[in-house]
């Protein structure tokens, strides 16, 4: 998991919103009414969906596994818990089916004091706080009990899940190589396709966790000499390939006409 930044709800959207929770409300705010309300919400669902895809890693990935296309919106906090909350723009993510229904389903797990979900919203925590990802196997190991609740609940350590995250690992090693050696040669232009095309791959993680290798100490010693300089050499064209690649900053003014 990376972290997606939620950009804000049209004007649209919220009228649409609005108007649907007090339906849901006149109806006695049951999960019934919600589901009803929802299977009807044509234009709001189309609004939601468009959104979620601008804030969408790589090509309209998944934001629990960022491996499959996100097909479905999923209720972070399952509408069968809260109905009120079943058109809270706060409260949508863009899922893969398969995060969606066969794993996440209706799970939403809190602490038994405090009530705090334990479960990671990448629009709202930075997954890193929470997840280790051992970059070179494809595994995640829990930091905190969010971080193993997630690790459950998503499935974030399923076999087909841990393979991706591994062959990425491998293509975004070779990949680094080849946009540096691009650099030193001057070859600007390739360059910024390789980012560009890094950049849209699967397991936005994995470059994540390669970024963060990139930035210890032993980085040398964690990657070997030349993957070692090619990160520090990405990492310090970072605003740079931001700014020339084919994903803009999700927020800015091109993100949103996207």
């Amino acid at each position: 998991m990376i972290p997606v930044q939620r950009l804000p709800a049209t004007n649209r959207l919220v009228r649409l919103c609005d108007s649907r929770t007090e339906k849901i409300r006149k109806l006695g705010a049951t999960s019934e009414a919600a589901r009803d309300e929802w299977r009807l919400a044509e234009a709001a669902k189309s609004e939601i969906r468009a959104l979620l895809e601008k804030m969408a890693p790589g090509v309209l990935r998944c934001m629990y596994c960022l491996d499959s296309l996100g097909t479905d919106i999923d209720h972070f906090e399952p509408l069968s818990r809260t109905p009120l909350r079943t058109f809270c723009w706060h409260n949508h993510l863009l899922a893969c089916s398969r995060c969606n229904s066969n794993f996440k389903r209706e799970d939403y797990p809190c602490d038994e004091e405090t009530g705090e979900c334990l479960l990671i919203d990448p629009s709202a925590d930075d997954p890193a706080d929470h997840l280790e990802l051992l970059v070179a196997i494809g595994k995640y190991e829990g930091k905190t009990r969010k971080g193993k609740e997630s690790i459950r609940v998503f499935g974030l350590n399923r076999k087909d899940l841990m393979e991706g995250r591994f062959d990425a690992y491998i293509t975004s090693c070779d990949v680094l190589n080849s946009w540096h050696r691009k650099v030193l040669r001057g070859d600007l232009e390739g360059a910024a396709r390789s980012a560009a095309a890094l950049r849209r791959e699967p397991f936005g993680d994995v470059l994540r966790a390669l970024e963060k290798l990139g930035r210890l100490p032993y980085a040398a010693a964690a990657l070997g000499d030349e993957l070692a300089e090619s990160v520090s050499a990405w990492l310090h064209r970072l605003p740079h390939q931001a700014a020339t690649t084919s994903q803009p900053h999700v927020g800015s003014d091109d993100a949103l006409a996207r």
